[in-house]
């Protein structure tokens, strides 16, 4: 796997991704201990693991469309928080 740097955002731009991260990663380790016992609670995850993840997915594609980076069919694009760089993972 080849790992190109293709751009940068700025640190608003950053801190809005970073806090998506976070949230994400938080509620897949919340989904490792919730059991389906207690149900509301549960769709509430659920519902929140699929609204976050659309925002993570929507932050790309428009950062994407913004700065045209470069893609790869295969690839992904990864970023450093402490630099805002944006770098392309692909194959």
């Amino acid at each position: 796997m080849t790992r190109k740097l293709v751009g940068q955002v700025t640190p608003d731009e950053k801190n809005e991704i970073q806090s998506l991260f976070e949230r994400r990663n938080g509620l897949n380790e919340l989904a490792k201990v919730l059991t389906a016992d207690n149900a509301e609670l549960y769709e509430k995850l659920v519902k929140d693991m699929g609204e976050t993840g659309t925002k993570f997915q929507n932050w790309w594609d428009t950062m994407a469309r913004k700065y045209n980076w470069e893609s790869s069919p295969n690839g992904n694009w990864e970023i450093n928080f402490d630099t805002c760089e944006i770098f392309l993972n692909a194959e």
